[in-house]
């Protein structure tokens, strides 16, 4: 059962550098949510009644929005994130792409199409369609709060499904201002809602009625999610942690696999689900590349002022969790070659470079979600994939080789659901690759083809154009009509 929400409560939201108050939000309760259900439902059978061209229109005035006010949208997510205004700016600029993408090819891969009947049901017409779902919940996280919600809203969306979003309680700002701008491009019809409140605003989404929940978060509360939803048959996409590692072969740049590195580990504070985490060398050049990363590392500044590399821990929770990992790896015997315990300084943490990680310690094994990597030297790349595998986690790899074929093919043999070669997060700003992970990283995608058909429902419907010339569908068939069908069968099946 959903726990009691006082929805006198009031969600107040602070900038996490400074501790300074941004704004104060509802609390939404169940009654609330029922009744943005309930609204959603009907916004929803008018929305998918407009059909492909007429969706796509308001999807594209939502996007000129945002292209429009990005300059205000950046602002709201450096505050409520504390990240850098650059960084906000590339945030909205990948959820207006995706948002475009989606618009335009919906039609493109949700249309009826005929699909062949085969030979048993050759007087059949067969088409395949996919539909709407009818409500959409997405649940955001805190540390890309436009970007990645927009992954399941702007496809849900597309798709034809109405949506009820609740933003995550640290940076609830930028679905406030969706559902606002929402009001202005559509003002008639709440096909696109906003609650919001803390974890048990989440969790009363979760068993309000909607068709789906898209949750996007830690791999403890997407479980909560999903024994939530299990109640109702509700079903779920979850795109939970990871624990990404980053492959160097013996001839990769190594300038550009350093430089990957450092922005993955360290880009957005290391609060990045895909980034890089785990580091595995060939032994070769390990020396080589580890004196990049140290360099490279050590340059960079994080504080609240604009210039700096990156910001604050966003949810001041997560900073103990960065202090354990570096605590035990380095009691463990492990070394810190670029800072160390002493680079946690709430709400900022300085870049942790490990080395002489145990590979059953905290650092190597659960995710960090902080600006820390550790680095592991490796005979070859067998052994780097063979490293990388063993985790629970599946959601993101990189590998940097000059040989291509080398690169594609350790790609196809990491138990991860994307992977870059030569870059890292490249999958990420192509809204026609799918994205998702694989273990305790999650299942089902959002992005491309597979994200929109993900909020959809595949329907086949036949219809019969003749009369079939070997009527099985009856009980009073023919005495010859199993005799000439197990014939064709044979033809067709009896052979090599």
């Amino acid at each position: 059962m959903t726990t009691a929400i006082d929805a006198s409560a009031v969600l107040v939201t602070r900038n996490p550098a400074t501790g300074l108050t941004t704004a104060s939000y509802p609390v939404a309760d169940s009654a609330v949510l029922r009744a943005a259900v309930d609204a959603a439902r009907v916004a929803g059978e008018w929305w998918r009644s407009l059909g492909w061209k007429q969706r796509r229109r308001h999807l594209s005035a939502l996007r000129l929005a945002l292209a429009r006010e990005i300059d205000d949208v950046a602002a709201m997510i450096r505050a409520e994130t504390g990240k850098p205004l650059d960084d906000a700016v590339l945030e909205v600029m990948l959820a207006a792409e995706h948002l475009d993408w989606a618009a335009r090819n919906a039609r493109r891969v949700l249309r009826p199409r005929r699909v062949r009947p085969g030979l048993l049901a050759v007087n059949q017409k067969a088409v395949l369609e996919y539909v709407p779902l009818g409500v959409v919940g997405v649940i955001g996280p805190w540390n890309y709060p436009l970007y990645t919600p927009m992954g399941s809203i702007s496809y849900a969306l597309a798709a034809g499904n109405a949506v009820v979003f609740k933003p995550s309680e640290y940076a609830p700002g930028v679905g406030r201002w969706l559902a606002d701008t929402w009001a202005r491009v559509v003002p008639d019809h709440p096909v696109l809602q906003v609650v919001t409140g803390f974890g048990a605003t989440g969790a009363a989404l979760c068993e309000s009625g909607v068709d789906k929940i898209a949750f996007t978060g830690s791999t403890a509360t997407g479980r909560r999610v999903m024994a939530a939803c299990a109640s109702t048959l509700t079903p779920v996409v979850i795109e939970a942690g990871g624990k990404d590692a980053l492959i160097v072969a013996a001839d990769a740049d190594l300038d550009a696999a350093a430089t990957a590195a450092v922005f993955g580990g360290m880009g957005n504070a290391g609060q990045t689900c895909a980034g890089v985490e785990r580091i595995f060398v060939v032994d070769s050049v390990f020396d080589d590349f580890l004196a990049r990363v140290t360099t490279l590392a050590t340059c960079l500044r994080t504080g609240e002022d604009e210039g700096t590399h990156y910001g604050p821990i966003t949810m001041p929770g997560q900073v103990e969790v960065i202090r354990a990992h570096i605590e035990d790896a380095l009691g463990r015997g492990a070394r810190a070659v670029v800072g160390g315990a002493d680079s946690v300084r709430p709400p900022f943490v300085a870049p942790v470079v490990l080395v002489d990680v145990p590979s059953d310690s905290l650092a190597a094994r659960e995710e960090t979600f902080g600006p820390t990597l550790v680095v592991d030297r490796v005979a070859d790349l067998d052994e780097a994939v063979r490293r990388a595998n063993d985790s629970r986690f599946g959601l993101a790899a990189s590998v940097f080789t000059r040989n291509r074929k080398h690169g594609i093919d350790a790609a196809r043999r990491l138990h991860t659901g994307a992977v870059s070669v030569n870059s890292v997060l490249g999958f990420a700003s192509i809204p026609a690759l799918p994205f998702g992970g694989v273990g305790d990283s999650g299942f089902g995608r959002i992005h491309g083809a597979d994200g929109l058909r993900e909020f959809s429902r595949p329907k086949a419907i036949t219809s019969t154009r003749f009369a079939s010339p070997v009527d099985l569908m009856t009980l009073e068939r023919s005495p010859k009509a199993v005799p000439n069908a197990l014939f064709l069968f044979r033809l067709r099946h009896g052979h090599r």
